[in-house]
Formats: C-alpha cells, structure tokens, sequence
C-alpha cells in the first residue's frame, strides 16, 4: 500500500488532468483560409448549448470545406449532464432547420456521464453529400432535464480567415455572434480521429485513475493516460492497442514513445505475435469468459512490469516504478504457477542482489538495482516472503536442472532466515516493523509475523531438500517458536493487525491461511470476521479497520484478493469465487486491474497494479483445481 505517496500522486493528478482538459490547446494549429473546416484548439468554453428551459441555447460555426460528402463531425465538448441528447445538424441556412442536409441526434449517456473531450458524431452508413467551396452551418444543441452546462468549446480568437460562430440565446433574442470559434472537424481523418492527438470524450469517473493500460516493447515501457483509453481495446493477447479510429497504436522495438500505425502495421503485428507465443509457453488460468480474459491481461502486465534484470515494478507510474521485494515475490509465484519458470527466477535473483547484507530487504528499490529512492524505513516482510516465493518456484520448476539453479539461491535463504529467527523475543515475536501498509506499529504486527512464519517453513523445507539438515533443524525450531507466539497473543484476540490489540483488524491475517501457513482450527471463524469488519459498500476490503487510520469507502483489490485467494486454498472455492468475481468486476475499460476502488465501485490510483494481478493469477490457479500446495510444518 503506498500510503505515503497518495498527496503528491494527487497533486500530479491534478496537473495531468488540467493539462488533458479544456483549458489546454492540444493538437493542430487554428484552421487557416485554406482549411476552415478544421480547428482543433479548445482553450475555453466559447458556447453553452442546453436548450430546455427559457434560456434555451444553441451554437453554430459557418465552415467550407472541399470533401463533396460528410461521413462525421468531430467536436469538443464538455457536459455536466450525464443525460439527455445532442443534436447536431449541417445547415446550408443558419437559423432554418428545415435547411439540413445532415442530422444527427446522439444520446448523452452513450458517453459514460459528465466528462469532457472529443465526440464524434457520424451521419448514417452513406453520410450527406456536399458542395465544396460552399458555405455550411454546424449547428449543435443539447437538451437535458438536468440543471447542468452542456459546452461547446474552442478559441478565443477566430482562425485566419475564417468566420467567427455564433450563440443562440433565447434570453438575449435569439442569435448573437461569437468572438471565438467552436473546435470542431469536418471529416475527421487520421491523426484528427480522437483517441490518437487528442483524448475522445472521458467521463468523470475514469478521472480517479492515473493510468489506464501498459505498452511495451519488452525493455521500454509506457503508461496509458485514462484520456486515450477511451474507446480502446488491445488487440487480443498483445499490448498493442487499437484505436477508435480504427489505426492502432504501439510502442515499436527500440522507441522511446509510442506511435499510431495502420492496423495490420508490421511492426505491430510481430509484437502481437510475440506475446501470444509468450502466453501459449505458459497456462492462462480461468474459466473462458471474464476470468481467462483477466488471467491473460494480467499475465501481460506483470511481463510488461518485469524489467530485464529481474526488478518488477509494482506499477508504471512515479512513487509505485519501483520494486517491492514483497509484490516481487507474488509476481515470482504467479509466474511460476502459470509456466513462465524464466521469468519467476529472474525476480528471485533479482532479490537476492538486492539482499542487504545483514540478510534483509529494503523496503523497495530503484528498478535498476541500485538502492532505495528514499528513506523510507525498511521492512521485515520480505524476509518471509523471499523465501515463500522461492518454494513455490521450485515446487513448479523444471526438474532437470532446479536443484543446481535453488543452490544459487540458497545463501541468500540462509541470510533471511536466519535474521528472522534471532529477531524473535521471548514470546517468539518479531519486533515491530512497517507491516504491508508501510506504516510503523509500536508492537509486533500480523502482516509480519505472518509471512515470516510462512518464510521460515518455506527454508526449513528448502534446507531438507538439499540436505542441510542443522540449518533445518534451527529454523523449524524458530518456526515452533514463532507459530506458539502467534497462538499466544494473535490467537485470542482474533488475530488483529497488533498484540496489543489496539489497532483493530487487518487483511493479513489472511496470510495465516494457505498457500502461506497451514490454517489453525479457529482460522477459519477469525477470517469470517475480518472480512466483514473490513468490508465496505462497495464490496470491497480495506486494509484495515484501525481507529487511527482512516481508509474511508476506497477499497482496496490487493486486500480484497487476499481473502478470494485463502478461501480457494482452504476448500471454500465457492467462497473464494464469489471474492474474486468482485476483483475482475473492477477491471477497468481495457480488462486492467486497479489499486483501489472508490466509494462508488470505480477505479481508482494507478491501473494496472502488479501484486493484484499476481494475486489474481494465484487464485485462478487454485479455482482451476490445480491445489497450491503450501510450507510444510517443519520437522523438530
């Protein structure tokens, strides 16, 4: 949970989201004499169009073009009515209905609520013939029953040499001229089609949202702005993407920013063609429908989030485009389970160059390896969860040369074991760290003893397999002590975030249940519990219901999946199911899995997040009857 990064990822939200909206001139220059049928600009809100009531109001913008037949008018538009219909004609007489010969009505909801961007609005299969040279009208009018502005918007000043529109205004008598000039396209073609300059119309509720979608070219990546995904889909089993317009855009071998392509571009087409051999070397958890699409993207998204060297960022977006050793190795599990054998143990050797010497984990690093951004306090987790991911990548690993590949690896087992087990107390504790909320605790926390717990089985049971028995024997004695510690003061008191039970219930109590630790009889109850304790409206999780941290009604997915994941490898797949489908019904426009939720069930914060998706991917696996298996209690 990156907590701490949410004031300045807001207050870059807030610029992202002027610069896409009508304030800013994006795209072509003003139309010239040449061209009066073309003017892009939109640095202001020139004319309201709502028509009901007795300020009824109404647009124009005279134009002549050189196409002999309309297919489609582009414009800018802002609305703060989520109903209602726009009316769109082409007259040849300002003020006469009866003089069109194009109309077109389109209904605002179409379009996802209030929001603002590019429309556009075609005129029937066959379009309307016109006469080049000759003067024409565009005349727009919104009718709403809400007590909301419909705009039309554009320039301040008229293009060179052409006219300037007009407002009709019942209120002022009727028509009055304008000063500026509406945006709008006669026949948008090419780069004027929206969604490849500029953004198509993008309802307020992909607003939440700093990203929408991954391109990739397997060493470069880019984040999707929400404004360009509007429309959009990728072209199955790839990240490229196809446009409203019908182009596609993609990030070419070696560039650093992505292009618009014709679709079926070379290019294009190789890239597709190499994720979908990706994919088909590996498994695509999931039922077909809704579960196999998100099993797909997900696994799209972690690749894309996964750099050559092993780092996989948690998200492509500043504050999150580092590596967490905890979503890492989720990433490093779901990979493994899902065949990608490379790609999992690519992670695992990132992590253990990234190991400090003293056998823990910065909290994240830099995605080049090279330290941490900040300082930000470290975390004992990763010292559970390293290990974890290790087991679970040899339980999948190709046999004939795991054992060879796990000995490279084991150092690094034996560094992070042995840290946790000379940090445990007298109880068998560990002391308090920032637990998975980034957030210190001043007694020990669950979402650490947890994975430690599940990370001491996973190197005892390691430690067997090669045969270091004394190292064995020294962690299952730690793991006894560890598991009595958390039976004494976790336990009784329902397994809450702290020992001292002050800081209510928390998630990671999940992590007490399989893939992770083998469950106690009284987990299952205690889960019950927190899950409905941390539910909210929207039908997700919070983290946490700690009196001293407010979460509010934005849920979380990664909390969320925690539990979907545990009731499937508990035996509840119904349970676990109905979880999960709550998840995949968040994915956002392109199948994309979210942070979080707000309050009103939408996308929120950066989309996709890797450790989601891995936690998806997990679950899947378990639905699909291939049983996670889970760290054996280790031998005394």
């Amino acid at each position: 949970m990156r907590t701490r990064s949410v004031l300045v990822a807001t207050a870059l939200l807030a610029t992202l989201l002027t610069a896409a909206g009508p304030a800013a001139a994006r795209g072509p220059a003003p139309a010239t004499a040449a061209a009066v049928d073309r003017q892009a600009a939109h640095d202001v809100a020139l004319f309201g169009l709502r028509g009901s009531g007795a300020s009824g109001k109404a647009a124009v913008q005279e134009f002549t073009t050189d196409s002999a037949r309309l297919d489609r008018v582009g414009l800018y538009l802002s609305s703060g009515a989520a109903t209602g219909r726009l009316t769109v004609q082409v007259r040849t007489v300002l003020d006469d209905p009866g003089s069109a010969v194009a109309s077109a009505s389109v209904d605002l909801a179409r379009w996802g609520g209030a929001g603002a961007g590019w429309v556009e609005v075609p005129f029937g299969a066959t379009g309307a013939p016109l006469s080049p040279g000759t003067p024409y009208y565009l005349f727009v009018q919104a009718d709403t029953a809400e007590e909301e502005e419909v705009t039309w918007h554009g320039t301040r000043a008229a293009a060179p040499g052409a006219p300037a529109g007009r407002q009709y205004d019942a209120t002022l008598g009727g028509w009055q001229p304008g000063q500026g000039r509406p945006a709008f396209y006669v026949n948008p073609a090419g780069g004027e089609r929206c969604g490849e300059v500029e953004p198509c119309y993008v309802p307020n509720s992909l607003r939440p949202a700093r990203t929408a979608g991954l391109l990739t070219d397997g060493h470069t990546v880019e984040a999707l702005d929400p404004a360009f995904a509007v429309g959009a889909h990728y072209v199955q089993g790839s990240n490229v993407l196809a446009l409203p317009s019908g182009r596609w855009r993609y990030l070419p071998d070696g560039a650093t920013k992505s292009e618009v392509v014709d679709a079926q571009d070379p290019g294009a087409l190789e890239q597709i063609a190499s994720s979908r051999r990706w994919l088909a070397s590996g498994t695509v958890p999931g039922a077909p429908g809704a579960r196999r699409e998100a099993a797909e993207r997900a696994l799209l998204s972690m690749r894309a989030l996964l750099r050559p060297n092993g780092a996989s960022a948690a998200a492509w977006y500043p504050f999150w485009d580092f590596s967490w050793p905890r979503d890492s190795a989720f990433a490093a599990a779901a990979f493994a389970h899902t065949g990608h054998d490379e790609e999992a143990y690519r992670i695992l050797r990132y992590n253990a160059a990234t190991q400090r010497e003293d056998g823990t984990w910065e909290a994240r690093t830099r995605l080049d390896g090279s330290g941490p951004p900040d300082g930000r306090t470290w975390q004992l987790d990763a010292n559970g969860w390293v290990p974890w991911a290790t087991w679970q990548w040899y339980r999948t690993a190709p046999a004939a040369d795991r054992e060879a590949r796990l000995r490279t690896l084991y150092p690094v087992i034996v560094k992070a074991a042995d840290y946790t087990a000379n940090s445990l107390d007298t109880d068998g504790l560990p002391p308090a760290s920032p637990d998975y909320w980034e957030l210190p605790t001043d007694t020990a926390n669950i979402g650490t003893a947890a994975p430690l717990l599940a990370g001491l089985n996973s190197a005892a049971d390691l430690a067997e397999t090669l045969g270091h028995t004394d190292d064995a024997r020294r962690w299952a004695r730690a793991s006894a002590r560890l598991r009595d510690g958390i039976a004494y003061r976790f336990a009784p008191l329902g397994y809450p975030r702290t020992v001292d039970g002050l800081h209510g219930r928390d998630s990671a109590a999940a992590f007490l249940a399989p893939p992770f630790v083998p469950a106690t009889a009284d987990l299952p109850g205690a889960l019950d519990d927190t899950y409905q304790a941390l539910l909210r409206p929207n039908g997700g999780l919070v983290p946490g219901d700690d009196p001293d941290t407010r979460w509010g009604h934005i849920t979380w997915t990664a909390s969320t999946s925690f539990f979907a994941l545990a009731w499937s490898a508990m035996g509840e797949r119904e349970k676990g199911g109905a979880v999960l489908d709550w998840v995949l019904s968040k994915r956002n426009v392109l199948g994309e899995l979210p942070e979080t939720v707000d309050a009103q069930g939408l996308p929120k914060a950066v989309v996709p997040l890797g450790w989601t998706d891995a936690l998806v991917l997990l679950t899947l696996v378990q639905q699909d009857g291939a049983k996670l298996a889970t760290p054996p209690l280790p031998r005394l």
